[in-house]
């Protein structure tokens, strides 16, 4: 919870609680219910109202009314109180057991906050609308141009102290309601997350000083989006590596375009299996992954011409005889499908990587390029795996394969963040959301610094022992 939304509850509590530690009510916290109301009023205006602190709102505003005949007859000399016993303390309880009962939706469903990034530059983030006019939108029912959105993050230089960190999903009331729709809960049920905040800051001047660094693009899943990522992402960002993560119209779950027009999921774009062949699947699949390889090869292109164009803020300062790519799931299959078919790529990294997408050419040659695959426990599943273990025969003997124990898919994606009740709402395993967070930043940060620094790799040879959730298998 937010910080005024944890002052109302505490400031009730004292204020109901009063009469059980002194006979004398002060002045002063006579007025904590008009003092109260104030809190909630200044809520609205700095922190935003949401629904979940409904019932919260309508205690303070009973509890106001409630006691102000009281505070207006004492007349500013404080109450003498009665020491509750029979149906007053009754009374007090109830009280206290609807306060808790108000808080407790707050608490379980709370604005999501991020770990901050642990490296030593600030985080800049700018988010840029691509179109590639060579290629035609395969999944639109129009005739146009493929288009999709990219969000760079990279090394900053110190914000100001009047900048306000960026939010974590600028369109979330349009892009949230699909999200909440997606993972089986009424549409207004995260509405909540047009109030999360990243820890970037928009456009600030980047730092040149260590530049020019390596970049890196991510890919989400299938009903992804672009932002699902942002804890791991912005901590690469400051620790000096320029991202790119893209929002790929008709397989994120919602695109959302500067001209205010949406590109909703086409569920035919990857389509459920039943009905359909081994075969008949997985050719469709892959048709989805090769645009989402030319979408990333296209976004390289279109982070080439950054580099050299003397007005962009990056200018100079990418890498591109360094590039990595990453991604999740359907992501994941369009990093093996890219770095197998497009020698730009230096380095990838896959979470849960869907392998059903990827080519029969790239299942068969493998990828030459250093990978680290990291797999959840409880995701995989047989043809997923028949399909990993045939391409991993076929590439280099020191790529690593590792599992995290309690994990399930969306442990590598920001959902977790949620609630409390993310394991419940089926959002993660049961590994502790803080420790799978910590894991996935170390392992992705200590596998790009090897593979694109040439940092020691100290780090991922003892994985297994400073993380007893880690599995190391090969």
């Amino acid at each position: 919870m937010r910080p005024l939304e944890i002052a109302l509850p505490l400031l009730l509590a004292l204020y109901l609680c009063w009469p059980l530690i002194s006979r004398r009510r002060p002045p002063a916290l006579g007025l904590l219910p008009t003092f109260t109301l104030v809190v909630m009023i200044t809520h609205h205006r700095v922190e935003g109202m949401r629904w979940q602190m409904f019932s919260l709102y309508t205690f303070t505003v009973i509890i106001f009314f409630w006691t102000l005949p009281a505070f207006l007859r004492a007349r500013g000399e404080g109450e003498t109180l009665v020491r509750p016993t029979g149906r007053r303390l009754l009374g007090l309880i109830a009280a206290l057991g609807l306060l808790a009962i108000s808080t407790a939706l707050p608490a379980l469903l709370p604005v999501p906050t991020l770990p901050a990034p642990r490296g030593p530059y600030f985080v800049g983030t700018f988010t840029r609308l691509l179109v590639d006019e060579s290629r035609r939108e395969i999944y639109s029912e129009k005739d146009e141009p493929r288009r999709l959105m990219m969000q760079v993050w990279y090394p900053a230089q110190p914000a100001p102290p009047e900048a306000k960190p960026a939010a974590w999903m600028p369109d979330a009331q349009i892009v949230a309601p699909e999200i909440a729709e997606y993972i089986g809960l009424p549409r207004f049920f995260l509405n909540h997350l047009a109030y999360a905040k990243s820890a970037a800051y928009e456009n600030l001047p980047p730092a040149r000083e260590s530049g020019p660094y390596p970049v890196l693009v991510f890919v989400h899943g299938w009903n992804g989006f672009r932002q699902q990522a942002t804890f791991v992402l912005q901590e690469l960002a400051s620790q000096g590596y320029i991202v790119a993560s893209l929002d790929l119209p008709y397989g994120a779950r919602m695109v959302v375009f500067p001209d205010g027009s949406v590109a909703r999921n086409n569920p035919a774009a990857l389509p459920p299996t039943n009905g359909l062949t081994q075969q008949e699947y997985e050719t469709i699949a892959r048709k989805l992954v090769h645009q989402w390889s030319a979408d990333i090869g296209y976004a390289l292109d279109t982070l080439e011409s950054i580099n050299i164009h003397p007005q962009e803020p990056l200018n100079n300062l990418l890498n591109m005889d360094k590039v990595g790519v990453l991604g999740h799931s359907t992501g994941g299959g369009a990093a093996i499908q890219f770095c197998g078919t497009d020698q730009r790529c230096k380095a990838g990294l896959t979470y849960d990587a869907f392998m059903r997408p990827v080519s029969l050419d790239v299942l068969q040659n493998g990828t030459p390029q250093p990978f680290l695959y990291l797999f959840s426990e409880l995701w995989p599943f047989a043809r997923n795996i028949e399909l990993f273990e045939g391409y991993y025969r076929r590439v280099p003997a020191s790529n690593r394969v590792i599992t995290i124990l309690g994990a399930d898919h969306y442990d590598f994606t920001d959902l977790p963040a949620l609630s409390p009740l993310a394991p419940q709402l089926g959002l993660k395993g049961p590994i502790p959301g803080a420790q799978v967070q910590k894991i996935l930043m170390d392992t992705t940060l200590a596998f790009f610094d090897l593979a694109l620094k040439g940092k020691p790799d100290s780090l991922l040879d003892s994985l297994s022992t400073q993380y007893p959730e880690i599995r190391l298998d090969h």
